[in-house]
């Protein structure tokens, strides 16, 4: 199949690569040129594991190509996916402007059939309004070029990416174009050899999916940091809670580790939009969520309480090294990450810091800027000098079994401050630190 993905992100290149992968003809457009002079030299513009072998793997073949020309992109493909931004707007909804753009372009351009596809998380509606897009750059062109519209939201963790892409738990495509649907289910059968994963639905009901997919993770990331808090007031060790509750097959494992809060691309947008959209189009009010995000929005402070409940409130002569500054393990993205937090809060208080993270370091001195309180560590150990404390934020491997001894040594006081709960209390105790995790 010929295919254009429209936007170069980690939707739309993890989207590409992993097409091409299978054989299609895939051409990604993006306007921004130097994020095509960076794929076409070999590199990727974001960290995702396995995804630049992957890139360079089907380029090589003639299989993945990349462009800035708008014509020759809509021209492509018969399948177009709009994989584009849709960041926050100032009063929580999503900013739909990248997407109805991408939609209008198409419009302009085409001359036969084409299946536009809804890749990126949008709001419930939005595929009417990118049908009406296109059926108004037609009228204006005074063509009646046939197309349908398909919401075919994606379900990918960042760092894991093209392993959810490659081997999907279920492929939601939202459609009543049979023509569309057919096409959907050819273009994914080689992602479901073994068992059906496809659901089709309605549109909306898939646009909502989506949202309430990721509403979902973050309620259950919201409740356990409450129960976490709970339990340091109680005495009681949400690990042990972890475990009991996980035990019961109807709440499962997945997604109850307390810590400083979720971040990333996703969740805080999408909860932020899925409220908006509740209150603006159906007049009603989530509660529930409402509760996640402040509750969430409290638990990203936890850790900068925590050192000023050590230290004091003032800061002021104190320095602290961080590990991890990515919102999550392998990926670079700082977009709403804890650490964000932590050093705001940190440097209110007048202390100054030292960070390191894997690959986020880049990422790090971008968002951060030429902010002198903050020094930049090329290794964990590094960061650790003239420090009053470590504070982990980010529970990457190489932090699971690290150099106690040296830690300990490193640190003007054996003191680290866990926001991901790495280590056994006891046994860091036993090495004479003062450990302070979450809800332990």
């Amino acid at each position: 199949m010929k295919i254009t993905v429209v936007g170069t992100g980690y939707v739309g290149l993890v989207s590409g690569a992993c097409l091409s992968e299978v054989g299609n003809d895939v051409l990604c457009l993006d306007l921004n040129p130097d994020k095509i002079r960076i794929l076409e030299e070999g590199g990727i513009p974001i960290y995702e594991p396995g995804l630049q072998d992957m890139v360079r793997r089907n380029v090589a073949a003639g299989r993945l190509h990349f462009t800035t020309d708008i014509d020759r992109a809509v021209q492509h493909g018969t399948i177009q996916f709009i994989a584009v931004g849709t960041p926050p707007d100032e009063d929580g909804s999503a900013d739909m402007r990248y997407v109805l753009a991408a939609a209008r372009s198409i419009g302009q351009r085409m001359t036969d059939y084409k299946v536009v596809v809804d890749k990126s998380t949008v709001p419930v509606g939005t595929a009417d309004r990118v049908h009406e897009a296109i059926a108004d750059e037609l009228q204006k062109r005074g063509v009646q070029t046939p197309y349908a519209v398909v919401s075919n939201p994606e379900f990918l963790k960042e760092g894991a990416a093209v392993e959810d892409f490659m081997r999907p738990d279920r492929i939601i495509v939202g459609a009543n174009d049979e023509q569309a649907i057919h096409l959907m289910r050819a273009l994914y059968a080689p992602f479901q050899r073994n068992r059906e994963r496809l659901i089709v639905t309605d549109v909306r009901s898939a646009e909502l999916t989506k949202y309430a997919a990721n509403a979902m993770l973050a309620t259950r990331i919201s409740f356990m940091n409450e129960l976490a808090n709970l339990a340091e007031k109680l005495g009681a060790d949400i690990e042990m809670v972890r475990q009991g509750i996980g035990s019961d097959p109807r709440i499962g494992y997945h997604f109850l580790y307390p810590g400083a809060g979720y971040g990333g691309s996703c969740f805080p947008k999408d909860v932020k939009a899925l409220i908006k959209t509740a209150a603006d189009d159906a007049g009603l009010e989530l509660k529930v969520l409402t509760a996640v995000e402040a509750a969430n929005d409290a638990q990203k402070h936890v850790l900068g309480d925590k050192v000023k409940r050590k230290f004091g409130a003032d800061l002021k002569g104190r320095h602290f090294a961080v590990w991890g500054l990515a919102f999550k393990p392998n990926t670079d993205d700082m977009r709403e990450a804890p650490s964000l937090e932590l050093l705001a809060d940190l440097l209110a208080a007048g202390a100054t810091a030292t960070v390191y993270d894997p690959v986020a370091m880049h990422e790090a001195q971008r968002v951060l800027g030429d902010e002198p309180r903050v020094r930049y560590a090329t290794t964990p150990n590094e960061a650790l000098d003239d420090a009053d404390a470590l504070v982990i934020v980010t529970e990457w491997k190489e932090f699971r079994s690290p150099d106690f001894d040296t830690i300990k040594a490193k640190l003007k006081q054996a003191l680290i401050v866990d926001g991901r709960n790495l280590y056994d209390p006891a046994w860091v105790r036993s090495q004479g630190f003062e450990y302070l995790p979450i809800g332990r």
